[in-house]
């Protein structure tokens, strides 16, 4: 969000309370001078001295018409009365009324500062001045630093994609070379073995490099998700397709209860993303056989998706851990992996407006509530 977006919001409510609450204004040099609402000027002292003298003409008049027995006839009380709530709602009601100007004019000087326009009032010695000027002062701070960030954000996507383009050719070289080594017969078994090997780890490599490539990209705003309303079945789906063949091979049957009508708004792509890492996750630490059920349920403020596993499960006190940053359970130790899909998925989801949380027993199963916002 940049700082005209972050202050800006008060433009609507200042022109909308402008618009009910006018700021007086005289003529001047530039077409017109603010008068300062918070001046010390003839309000306060004709106010100041109607006050003085009811408070001693009250105890005036008695003196005056006491004589001997004092019988002061009735309108005297009553119009001494009456004046005082006179006086001192005329006061209120004026000071009322600089109130509502000061609060205008600082909406003014906001939007001013916003807007980039020349000052309203100068640099007067004034407190509406001071103020002015200090936010001006912010203002101008807060573009100076969301400059600085643009800066360093455009040379970090420099420095990514110079990495990502680098890195491409070795690995796939690597890859290539490992395939030709198993392909040569006159190789022992050994040899065929390392070559496997080497092959596994760059094809490991790869897929971490551009995990982490993912990962920073998306703490930095870079990757600006499209979102836009449309059903989510063929997002699930297309997240299924990417895990069918490592659970076909474990045969783990996924089940899919998704009504085809059910619309959200999100990016298909990078949702498919955070559901292939949740599938993922459930896959790898399922045993043989075990099912996968991924149910869809919309309710009035979010679209619920749940991945259900009957995996190895999870200890309460690290369901928060789980989404941190290459946070990885002592029970998943004998598991491959670098505790980076879970972030990437809570990332994901979170830069569209929605939530995930899990559910899980040791030994039971786990269940990942991805919570998308309703249209």
């Amino acid at each position: 969000m940049t700082i005209d977006e972050e202050i800006g919001g008060g433009k609507e409510r200042g022109e909308e309370f402008a618009k009910h609450h006018p700021l007086p204004r005289t003529g001047g040099q530039a077409g017109w001078v603010r008068r300062n609402p918070l001046a010390f000027d003839w309000l306060y002292i004709v106010c100041g001295t109607l006050f003085v003298l009811l408070v001693l003409g009250y105890p005036l008049a008695a003196w005056i018409w006491a004589g001997e027995v004092f019988t002061p006839p009735i309108w005297l009380p009553a119009g001494f009365a009456a004046a005082l709530l006179i006086v001192a709602g005329s006061f209120v009601w004026k000071l009322r009324a600089r109130s509502v100007a000061a609060i205008q004019a600082a909406y003014e000087i906001v939007d001013t500062a916003i807007a980039g326009r020349p000052r309203l009032t100068g640099y007067e010695e004034t407190e509406l001045s001071a103020l002015e000027n200090k936010v001006f002062r912010y203002v101008e701070l807060a573009r100076t630093r969301e400059g600085q960030i643009q800066a360093q954000r455009s040379q970090l996507q420099t420095l990514l994609s110079d990495i990502s383009h680098q890195t491409k050719t070795p690995l796939s070289s690597i890859r290539l070379y490992a395939e030709l080594l198993e392909e040569i017969p006159e190789l022992n078994e050994e040899a065929h073995q390392y070559a496997a090997q080497v092959k596994a780890q760059a094809v490991k490599l790869d897929w971490l490099i551009g995990s982490l490539i993912k990962m920073s990209r998306l703490e930095t705003g870079m990757i600006a998700l499209q979102t836009a309303v449309s059903p989510l079945i063929p997002t699930i789906s297309q997240a299924v397709s990417q895990v069918y063949a490592a659970a076909e091979r474990k045969s783990i049957p996924i089940a899919i209860d998704c009504d085809p009508e059910i619309q959200v708004r999100h990016d298909s792509k990078w949702t498919g993303e955070a559901l292939f890492n949740l599938l993922e996750n459930a896959v790898k630490y399922s045993a043989d056989g075990k099912g996968i059920r991924i149910s869809v349920q919309a309710g009035e403020m979010f679209t619920r998706i749940d991945v259900a596993d009957q995996g190895m499960g999870i200890a309460e006190q690290e369901w928060n851990e789980i989404f941190k940053r290459f946070y990885r359970s002592k029970d998943a130790a004998q598991y491959e992996g670098v505790g980076i899909g879970l972030y990437l998925a809570r990332e994901i989801i979170a830069a569209q407006g929605g939530y995930i949380k899990v559910s899980s027993r040791l030994s039971e199963g786990s269940v990942f509530s991805v919570f998308l916002p309703i249209p």
